[in-house]
């Protein structure tokens, strides 16, 4: 099969790599119909990600069709259509149980793509697939799908849960790249009073307003009233920037919760001095995704609608062409990146 292999910072290549096989009685095999560009991927090429080894297929988004399964795997079969979670779950230990997939302490967790081969690829061996995949309806267009896997959860289990949105609240969100705007479309589900975003890119501010945002500015006024006035309820850090983090902890009123989605490649300061007496409660997390199966519904029946955040798709092969447009998405204008099997 062909697959995007990394080879170490900055350096991939579309190589003919070897079919997956099943390996484990609890895996199953998928042909991958579309699958993403991910910022965690820049990151790995970036060389953030030491963990990640030379010679493996990237990738953690898909949807696609089940192929074979294993033996202990008795809830797939051949045929059925799934969208493969970023995380994958052995669905027993502590953890799983407490549907803290991320956490999994039996050998899961974000494995494909960091720890073993991933989903940019024309196949792909998904471990604990009973636990790690959702089957798709046929009516769910393979783009919103995608966005089940990983970047739809993230925003709601990561930034708007962990956040504790509420109705009423002023929400602002730091950073309006793909995860900064799913947070801000999921966080209109929770009726706040306003959601601000910022960012420094003008077309992405245009975007977050398109897609329900209040208000949106380059760090600025805004920012500056909500510090010295009454602060924000939640301010939700999406952009990966130490500076962004430190904006967060300007905005936040009083008791207020800061929720970090953005991977962070850079140490990022935590100024205590000005913050210890502020009662605030600063949240970090890996997304479990046991949220799809809900945020699924709610996209099938109108509640959440995203379509507009896939802004460039490619046929499978074009991935390289696909990295360079994600990667420079404050010019090109991208947001979501989808590849397709042609």
């Amino acid at each position: 099969m062909r697959a995007l292999v990394y080879h170490g910072p900055a350096q991939s290549t579309w190589d003919t790599v070897q079919d997956p096989a099943i390996e484990e009685a609890t895996d199953a095999i998928v042909r991958v119909d579309a699958t993403t560009v991910c910022g965690s991927d820049l990151h790995i090429l970036r060389g953030d990600l030491p963990e990640v080894k030379p010679g493996t297929v990237l990738g953690h988004e898909a949807v696609g069709e089940v192929v074979e399964v294993g033996g202990e795997v008795h809830h797939l079969r051949p045929g059925d259509q799934v969208i493969v979670s970023s995380v994958s779950a052995c669905g027993h230990c502590r953890a799983c149980r407490d549907a803290k997939y991320g956490q999994c302490g039996e050998g899961g967790g974000w494995l494909l793509g960091n720890l073993i081969n991933g989903t940019q690829a024309e196949l792909v061996r998904v471990p604990f697939a009973e636990y790690s995949t959702t089957r798709r309806p046929f009516d769910l267009p393979l783009d919103d799908a995608v966005l089940l896997a990983e970047l739809l959860p993230t925003a709601y289990e990561v930034g708007v849960r962990n956040g504790h949105v509420s109705p009423g609240d002023t929400v602002v969100v730091v950073g309006a790249g793909p995860v900064g705007l799913a947070t801000v479309v999921v966080a209109r589900l929770y009726s706040p009073r306003r959601i601000v975003v910022v960012d420094l890119a003008g077309a992405r501010l245009e975007t977050a307003v398109h897609v329900g945002a209040d208000v949106a500015e380059s760090p600025g006024k805004m920012i500056a009233d909500l510090a010295e006035g009454p602060g924000a309820d939640v301010v939700i850090e999406a952009s990966g920037d130490p500076d962004g983090f430190v904006l967060c902890t300007r905005a936040v009123r009083t008791g207020g919760h800061i929720a970090n989605i953005g991977t962070h490649g850079k140490p990022a300061s935590l100024h205590l001095e000005s913050l210890w007496r502020k009662n605030v409660t600063i949240s970090t997390g890996q997304v479990d995704t046991s949220s799809t199966p809900r945020l699924l519904e709610l996209m099938r029946f109108g509640r959440l609608r995203v379509a507009q955040l896939v802004t460039h798709t490619f046929a499978l092969d074009r991935m390289n062409d696909a990295y360079e447009v994600f990667a420079q998405g404050t010019t090109t204008g991208a947001l979501k990146v989808v590849l397709h099997r042609e």
